[in-house]
């Protein structure tokens, strides 16, 4: 027979809940729980996000305080429960699913309750004794789901992308490392999966690196946009509820909370409805996440083989790749990279339609957009962080395939051009093709049309490495 000594009755404006009584979440949150059993991920996996609402509701209550809003034992057990939050205790209170209807209101509530809860504790009270301590009442006081939400999610985002960027240098340094490493090698540059003209291995890795570098200072273009939040702007921005001073003073407090810059945004209205910049930040995850699949693609490319394949460099051996194929390993590591780009650039299609759907005053869909950033940020960054330490950093080449394909390759006869004019290297080049032999005997030793000093000196490593005009 159940005991109801374990529970509590709370109630909303909906009707009673019998709420477990060790816990420190309310009769909203519980409705969440039964409402949104969606991803099955709940927002306690994402701790950022929570402490990042510990900021937002200690900010509140300081500045309410000022405003003589609340009183300041009151917004003293606010602060103490804040900081716990911040700390990231209290984790698994924060049950909510990631994605939820009602724009977010859910999760603040779930905030509000647990930091209520904490405080009545705090205060001597008992769990559930709201007269004391109201999740609404004063958790909340001069707020909205439609500031409070958005805010934590931006200074969330913010410190998430430092993580991704740590991750994706982390990454450009490996590749760099590698360009030095390989610098000595010539190799068979290649378009379209045709023979090109000569390069170095180490230049193509270089090339990876500069690459991701490029997308690093684009992330943080991004990330500047994050600091402008729309506290105090209330349900539709209007300042509604709240002191005319309270806008201020709580991006004051918010930005020395969390060491972040914070400030107002200039037009709450806009700042309320406005999800552009999450647009903005989804858009340059995409293009970092695209062009470190197609590196991933071009090291496939560069293993394959071993036998029938490039095989110009080795990727670490990590597991037997086949059930049925005895010896064959397969790049396994560039392919889940790929895949998890995949992720990221379906999230960023979601984030659009998302962005898209916002209706007048409000974005309901924010908590899509929060769950989709949230995921691709740390699934990339995790699949980065697979990409350096398990593939990158472990990678070997092989010289002589590198430099067998060079001097076999037709390619090679454009560096001629300037000394043989095009008709005739189109000859060469088309003889060569006939007759499968090298550009080298037709060039030098059948038609004599260079010598081999001079030969020499157009394919020598330096030239390859800087490519002089020659006549």
């Amino acid at each position: 027979m159940e005991n109801h000594n374990q529970f509590r009755l709370e109630h909303d404006f909906i009707g009673e809940k019998q709420i477990p009584f060790n816990v420190y979440y309310g009769v909203q949150t519980v409705r969440a729980m039964e409402n949104f059993n969606i991803t099955g991920i709940p927002v306690s996996k994402e701790p950022l996000f929570l402490k990042a609402f510990g900021y937002v509701k200690k900010a509140a209550a300081l500045a309410n305080r000022d405003c003589g809003s609340l009183e300041p034992r009151l917004a003293d057990a606010i602060v103490f429960a804040c900081d716990k939050l911040i700390a990231g205790e209290y984790l698994n209170q924060f049950p909510t699913d990631f994605i939820q209807g009602g724009a977010g209101t859910s999760l603040n509530m779930n905030v509000n309750e647990v930091i209520a809860n904490i405080g009545l504790e705090y205060l001597g009270h008992q769990k559930g004794q709201y007269e004391f301590l109201h999740p609404n009442n004063h958790v909340n006081c001069s707020q909205s789901t439609n500031d409070t939400y958005p805010t934590a999610l931006r200074i969330a985002l913010y410190i998430k992308i430092n993580d991704y960027v740590n991750e994706i240098q982390n990454l450009r340094n490996a590749f760099s490392k590698k360009g030095l490493e390989f610098i000595h090698i010539l190799k068979m540059g290649r378009t379209q999966l045709q023979d090109a003209v000569p390069m170095l291995l180490g230049q193509e890795f270089h090339g990876f690196a500069s690459t991701i570098d490029q997308d690093i200072n684009r992330l943080r273009e991004a990330q500047v946009l994050l600091t402008a939040c729309n506290m105090g702007g209330t349900a539709i921005g209007t300042r509604i509820n709240a002191p005319s001073e309270y806008p201020f003073l709580v991006t004051k407090y918010l930005a020395a909370a969390s060491g972040l810059p914070i400030t107002l945004a200039g037009d709450l209205i806009d700042a309320s409805s406005d999800t552009g910049d999450y647009v903005q930040l989804s858009g340059v995850l995409k293009r970092s996440v695209l062009k470190i699949s197609k590196i991933c693609n071009d090291l496939r490319l560069l293993s394959s083989g071993p036998r029938c394949g490039i095989n110009e460099i080795n990727l670490p051996k990590m597991q037997p790749g086949s059930s049925i194929m005895p010896g064959k390993v397969n790049p396994v590591i560039p392919e889940v990279v790929n895949q998890t780009a995949f992720y990221v650039i379906g999230a960023d299609v979601t984030i659009t339609m998302a962005a898209e759907a916002g209706q007048l005053q409000l974005n309901v869909m924010e908590p899509v957009i929060s769950f989709s950033l949230f995921t691709s940020l740390e699934y990339m960054r995790n699949a980065i962080h697979t990409l350096r330490t398990k593939c990158v950093e472990g990678i070997t080449a092989n010289p002589k395939v590198c430099s067998d394909f060079v001097m076999n390759s037709i390619g090679i006869v454009t560096a001629l051009n300037p000394v043989l004019g095009y008709e005739t290297c189109a000859a060469v080049a088309k003889e060569a093709l006939e007759t499968e032999k090298s550009v080298h005997a037709i060039v030098v030793i059948e038609r004599q049309l260079i010598t081999q000093q001079k030969w020499d000196e157009i394919y020598s490593l330096q030239n390859m490495i800087q490519p002089s005009f020659t006549k």
